[in-house]
């Protein structure tokens, strides 16, 4: 159609016509479509995060870093995680006591779970966290690895969309959604992701493949650490004939 007519709709039958409406295709914000929609990690990884903007919408604490993923011709790939002298987890000062890989089905998601931050006694949780996040966020000899877990994460195979939602004491409810790809993905989107203790964190798995994550945590692992939170999404429930017989 070269321009619109006035009856656009006039051969839908009209109980159709009411449920029908358009999909919004303009552009908001960096912070809304951060938020809302989500955007390519490869466009977190070129922010200037010194811009206003781009700062009033970051959670504190998170990183997120570039990886390069090398063709190896007529045989796969090769891709580096982190070297412990260098890099993001240098700068940070952290670098993970336990490394675990996982596997997500395609369809699948991981329901949201947080780690508890570690409070030192003689202050309260908003204020210390204001201090190692806000007043001073690059003295990293503050933070309490060894006492609460920080969560480094690495995807050798397929695609995710992964949700991040700062759930912390003293801090306003910020939001990040964002896509990474796995290694056999090879682009700029390739990245791994550095999420704090007190930062809520679901992934969804994008598309018909499924995903292999490797991911590094400050400590080992304590099943006391991880709280679950809308986690629903990851119970599969037994068909109701099922149900009945095992009930018998």
């Amino acid at each position: 159609m070269s321009r619109p007519e006035k009856n656009l709709w006039q051969g839908i039958d009209p109980g159709a016509q009411d449920a029908l409406k358009a999909r919004d295709y303009g552009t908001a914000s960096f912070a809304q479509e951060l938020s809302r929609r989500g955007v390519d990690a490869s466009e977190l990884v070129a922010a200037d995060r010194g811009q206003r903007k781009i700062k009033e919408a970051w959670i504190p604490g998170v990183e997120i870093f570039p990886r390069r993923v090398h063709p190896q011709r007529h045989r796969g790939f090769f891709g580096e995680f982190v070297r412990r002298d260098e890099g993001i987890l240098a700068q940070i000062g952290f670098w993970p006591k336990q490394w675990s890989a996982a596997r997500m089905f395609a369809q699948s998601a991981k329901g949201f779970h947080v780690h508890p931050p570690s409070i030192p006694p003689d202050t309260t949780a908003d204020k210390w966290l204001r201090r190692l996040f806000v007043r001073s966020p690059e003295n990293y000899s503050l933070r309490r690895y060894d006492d609460e877990q920080w969560d480094v994460m690495f995807f050798l195979q397929g695609t995710v969309e992964m949700i991040l939602c700062d759930v912390r004491a003293g801090f306003s409810k910020r939001i990040m959604r964002f896509f990474i790809d796995g290694d056999n993905h090879r682009g700029s989107n390739n990245v791994g992701v550095v999420v704090p203790p007190g930062v809520a964190h679901a992934i969804r798995v994008e598309g018909a493949e499924d995903v292999i994550m490797v991911y590094g945590t400050s400590t080992i692992f304590h099943p006391e650490f991880e709280g679950r939170i809308a986690s629903e999404v990851e119970s599969a429930e037994l068909p109701e004939s099922w149900q009945r017989f095992l009930s018998l």
